[in-house]
């Protein structure tokens, strides 16, 4: 009965090892290049003046959907999504808030508008887009539906045509930058381009593009204890 408790202990002491020292996270496109790089340092440095080994991170970037979908097949520990609402089948906590913008390069004929542009041009406009399941493109839609005044359940609002459909915030970022035309983008991927004067943001009248950045995870109502519960409560800690 010694021999079965001492293994007992070691394989329980080895679980909460792992839980501690690995993490898989998996997150939409606008956290993973904008935010989990400084959250997972700042995880890391912790860890290190607790005097604990940094845990290992393996990281996947990929649109709201796919994040969503990857919980429910038991592939990552925690994620971070954004959209319109929490995804279905999964635990999720509101870590932050982000605003997206419409943006056009400096020669682009809206950015020389003294008036604001109405929600009805804005969606009669081929835009840059991410693909469908992307949280942005999903945020974008709903705002967009509530502006033009389509109620739950009512004929959903045509989407806005696309003149290119990019799989990376990125690759949408470039693309209006080469001239592709207008996107909706996050404040958070266009800052320093609009510091700089390398785009504009349109206003847009009657449009509300607020969006919530929440964290995912499956089980209890608090991720297991370990680095999953470590980051979420860096994250979720209100900043100065």
């Amino acid at each position: 009965m010694l021999a079965v408790a001492t293994e007992l202990d070691a394989g329980l002491a080895a679980l909460r090892n792992r839980h501690h020292t690995r993490l898989r996270v998996s997150a939409s496109l606008t956290i993973a290049e904008q935010l989990l790089p400084g959250w997972l340092v700042a995880l890391q440095a912790a860890a290190q003046r607790r005097g604990e080994p940094p845990a290992e991170i393996v990281l996947t970037a990929a649109n709201s959907e796919t994040v969503a979908q990857q919980f429910r097949q038991g592939a990552a520990d925690l994620g971070f999504v954004e959209g319109p609402a929490a995804p279905t089948g999964v635990r999720s906590r509101i870590i932050g808030r982000d605003e997206l913008l419409v943006v056009v390069r400096p020669d682009h004929p809206w950015a020389e508008r003294r008036q604001p542009l109405s929600p009805a041009e804005l969606a009669a406009t081929p835009l840059v887009s991410r693909e469908e399941g992307s949280g942005t493109r999903d945020s974008f839609a709903a705002a967009l539906a509530a502006a033009l005044h389509r109620p739950p359940g009512a004929t959903p609002v045509p989407a806005p045509p696309v003149a290119l459909a990019l799989s990376t915030t990125a690759a949408v970022r470039a693309a209006v930058l080469a001239g592709a035309g207008p996107a909706v983008l996050s404040e958070l991927a266009v800052s320093e381009d609009l510091a700089c004067h390398r785009l504009t943001c349109v206003t847009v009248a009657d449009l509300d593009l607020h969006r919530a950045l929440r964290a995912i995870w499956t089980g209890g109502t608090i991720p297991p204890s370990g680095a999953a519960r470590d980051l979420l409560a860096h994250v979720s800690r209100p900043r100065r």
